[in-house]
């Protein structure tokens, strides 16, 4: 059976939650992405998402909101253990370790943008008009085509 083609990812952070910075902060400058509770996002998470798929991290609720940088996924969707923990702000009683609700993947930090690409930078290029991010904004988690990852990543490297 042929390996599936590498794939991409925008995924949302709260810059002052979890920010690019805290993500190379991390013990390996990796971490789990925990407190998805959106069953559209969490199925990406538990069924499409793969080891090696590459990750825009977004800053939302920042201002403004843009891409900080890119990470890498490390681990595929398993149980979100955030789900189960009483004392945790993600806790969802309905959700049980022997019949999980939510799942996560985790993330490993690879590049800080030398250039933060706001969203209204993203709106103004005709080729990124497409973007599932523009069409599905409340998503934490949206896929993007290797078009639109290249030309961030190119506007995150040079600022243009």
């Amino acid at each position: 059976m042929a390996a599936m083609a590498k794939q991409y990812w925008l995924m949302k952070s709260e810059a002052d939650c979890f920010s690019i910075d805290d993500l190379f902060a991390a013990k390996d400058q990796t971490t789990f992405w925990d407190g998805i509770r959106n069953y559209e996002a969490r199925n990406m998470m538990r069924d499409r998402i793969k080891k090696g798929d590459a990750v825009l991290y977004y800053h939302s609720n920042a201002e403004p909101p843009g891409v900080a940088g890119i990470a890498t996924v490390v681990r595929e969707g398993y149980p979100d253990h955030t789900a189960f923990e009483k004392d945790n702000e993600h806790f969802d009683p309905k959700s049980k370790p022997d019949n999980p609700t939510w799942y996560m993947v985790d993330l490993k930090a690879v590049e800080k943008f030398k250039h933060f690409v706001p969203i209204q930078k993203l709106r103004e290029l005709p080729e990124l008009q497409e973007m599932a991010l523009f069409k599905r904004n409340r998503l934490s988690v949206t896929p993007v085509t290797r078009m639109e990852f290249d030309i961030i990543k190119k506007l995150g490297k040079t600022g243009k």
